[in-house]
């Protein structure tokens, strides 16, 4: 797959890259803009949208389902950020950004399309044209971009504020993970510590979100705790995922939580953390991968965690695993009542003896049984 932030660009690639790999290799090019149908070398196929993807993509698009006994490959995707967001297509294993995008979360944007649960590739590999000129000058040409489309917006709305302080710091921010990008070989698994670069894609989340609200407009009524049961699966074991609020929004210990004042912990029922809470894209994709297709509760998981609770009245081994996740993040013992988490309200304050983090809620948790 390789991506331009242009339609043009896309249009010189497909042009010199299609009949090239046709004639020399016999493999299918495609592109995809966005802004007109799409091109491809496959004769007979209507290059829609969702026709490309599938052919692209046929195990994740489920090409069996939507296009039965059609058996077309397309083996290499031109396109821009028109599908940066919001499709799997893990079948792929090789992405290439023709050109780098200022802001980081496009790229990694542009990698989340391959980079996801499910994927049956050993491995996947991210490749980076960078610009011929200094990251320094190149922030600094988009700032200038900016600070021009500034001024004419002042120009009618009397607003001076052409770059504030937390623009500032989000540039600065910016150019450090263009940085890290361009410097360091970028492999998910050493990305456990410090900023992470790959949690910055959170933006396929924040849409689903945004599209549930559209018809469920009452969730800042719903009371905490709320909690559901799903079956284990070999990549996901039995345990609990919680999701935690921190009521001092002013604390986030070394600026590590990408979704801070939120925690997620992924505690196994032995009390070994599964994933830890610095990665927050690693468990979001678990939450939704546990629920997917179930709109109805599991009949049968359910009954069998009210038993193990008494209908939750003891919630003794909850609040065990809740302490557990707790201490993965603060990593101090923590002396408080974890069960008054669970009483009715739903929050309560832990003791300031645990430095940093003093002062959580439980939003939800998700109960995850064989």
């Amino acid at each position: 797959m390789i991506f331009s932030a242009f339609s043009d660009t896309a249009e010189y690639l497909y042009n010199h890259v299609a009949s090239f790999a046709k004639m020399r290799f016999g493999l299918d090019t495609a592109v995809i803009t966005g802004a007109v149908e799409g091109r491809t070398t496959v004769k007979g196929l209507k290059a829609t949208l969702n026709n490309v993807l599938t052919c692209f993509s046929p195990i994740s698009k489920s090409r069996e389902i939507l296009m039965p006994g059609n058996e077309t490959e397309i083996d290499t995707l031109i396109a821009t950020d028109c599908i940066s967001e919001g499709q799997n297509l893990q079948d792929c294993d090789y992405v290439i950004n023709y050109d780098i995008h200022w802001n980081p979360v496009r790229i990694i944007q542009r990698f989340g399309r391959i980079d996801r649960i499910g994927s049956g590739n050993k491995y996947i590999q991210l490749v980076n044209f960078w610009p011929d000129m200094t990251l320094d000058e190149y922030i600094n040409l988009k700032s200038r971009v900016e600070t021009r489309m500034k001024i004419s917006v002042m120009t009618s709305t009397g607003d001076d504020d052409l770059i504030n302080p937390e623009e500032k710091g989000d540039l600065e921010y910016r150019k450090q993970q263009l940085k890290r990008l361009q410097e360091e070989v970028v492999d998910i698994e050493d990305m456990s510590t410090g900023i992470s670069i790959m949690d910055l894609g959170l933006n396929e989340f924040r849409l689903d979100l945004l599209e549930y609200i559209k018809t469920h407009d009452d969730l800042d009524k719903k009371p905490k705790g709320l909690h559901a049961v799903v079956p284990a699966t070999e990549e996901c074991p039995e345990g609990v995922i919680f999701v935690l609020r921190n009521i001092n929004n002013s604390i986030n210990i070394d600026n590590q939580n990408r979704i801070h004042p939120f925690y997620m912990v992924y505690i196994g029922v032995d009390g070994e953390v599964v994933c830890d809470y610095l990665n927050p894209k690693k468990l979001l994709d678990t939450v939704r991968l546990l629920c997917r297709g179930k709109s109805e509760p599991i009949v049968s998981l359910c009954e069998r965690f009210n038993r193990e609770t008494d209908d939750g009245r003891n919630m003794a081994d909850m609040s065990q695993l809740l302490s557990d996740a707790i201490h993965s993040i603060v990593d101090v013992k923590e002396e408080s009542d974890i069960d008054s988490l669970f009483s009715a309200g739903g929050t309560s304050a832990l003791l300031s003896e645990i430095s940093g983090l003093d002062d959580f809620e439980l939003i939800c948790f998700l109960v995850v049984k064989k």
